[in-house]
């Protein structure tokens, strides 16, 4: 077994690393002055079942080829099996033809990384469960709940807690956490007229003196989750605060969450920390480097990665 780190996220790649008590395979990612990537492994890997650690964040073109150059020079350097730990899986929102003649891109990307020489996928909360079936060989999607779980247990062990959907298509993801907690669910009906854009209409649930709780997979502009903490508190919500995977936060997201009622933002590190994150009070990231590490000991072990969540 062998560990093996593009450049989109080394910190993480390399708590992984130290949880599975095992160095990160010696690899060189580079550029040419074009801009084209080169990857050079210099270890050898004929026979070895490697791991390959990236997020396709942004920037998401530059880290998606740079995993897909890796896959290939993996597949003619004879590995035994090759699989793609993505903690974040870029693309991942176009999963479908929003409208007339639009990509299907979550589709696409699965068949580049499959053609690039995966054997299997590794990822964590996917946006759309679905996206699994864009695959033709095996592909694990890990859940951050059981994290955020034992994380509100330490840090808010007498709150009233409701856990909050910001949207609709999130009622499931909500609910599971909601029943983890044994709490109430509340949701937030929103209306959005274009994308970045979102106006909150409606919260359906009782959260009067209550400390709410945001669950979401994805942040981006943060305009939504900050809307959602605002229509939380004009309903004389006792707290707001959110737990999100996946902390894209473009443009002045992070200027945002920090003028918002939110007490605090807590993301997983499946995508590195900017600096304006690190600069920002109320947002933190907690670890998902165990929950990777003994997924991916189970999957060289062929033992079951499911049972991670039971």
């Amino acid at each position: 077994m062998k560990i093996v780190a593009c450049n989109s996220n080394l910190p993480l790649a390399r708590a992984v690393a130290h949880e599975l008590r095992m160095p990160l395979c010696k690899t060189v990612v580079k550029r040419f002055a074009d801009g084209e990537v080169f990857v050079e492994i210099q270890e050898n890997v004929r026979g070895e079942d490697v791991f390959v650690v990236q997020s396709t964040c942004m920037p998401t073109n530059d880290h998606l080829m740079e995993l897909l150059v890796m896959l290939d020079a993996l597949r003619r350097g004879s590995a035994k099996r090759v699989t793609a730990v993505m903690p974040y899986f870029g693309y991942a929102r176009q999963d479908r033809k929003s409208g007339p003649r639009t990509p299907i891109s979550a589709k696409l990307v699965a068949n580049l990384l499959t053609e690039a020489g995966a054997n299997r996928i590794l990822t964590m909360d996917l946006h759309a469960m679905q996206i699994q079936g864009f695959f033709d060989i095996p592909t694990d999607n890990l859940y951050a709940a059981p994290l955020f779980v034992r994380d509100l247990k330490t840090r808010l062990p007498d709150r009233e807690l409701i856990i909050v959907s910001p949207d609709v298509g999130g009622v499931v993801r909500a609910r599971q956490l909601a029943q983890r907690l044994n709490v109430d669910l509340a949701i937030i009906d929103k209306r959005r007229e274009r994308a970045g854009v979102s106006e909150v209409m409606n919260v359906i649930g009782d959260v009067a003196g209550r400390y709410c709780v945001l669950v979401d997979d994805i942040v981006d502009s943060g305009g939504s989750l900050c809307n959602a903490a605002n229509a939380l508190m004009a309903r004389g919500a006792e707290g707001v605060e959110a737990y999100v995977t996946h902390g894209v936060l473009t443009g002045n997201a992070c200027q945002r969450v920090k003028d918002s009622p939110l007490n605090m933002l807590t993301l997983t590190d499946s995508i590195p920390a900017t600096e304006a994150l690190l600069e920002t009070p109320n947002i933190r990231q907690i670890t998902t480097a165990n929950l990777l590490a003994r997924a991916m000991s189970a999957v060289a072990d062929e033992s079951s990665v499911s049972s991670l969540f039971d």
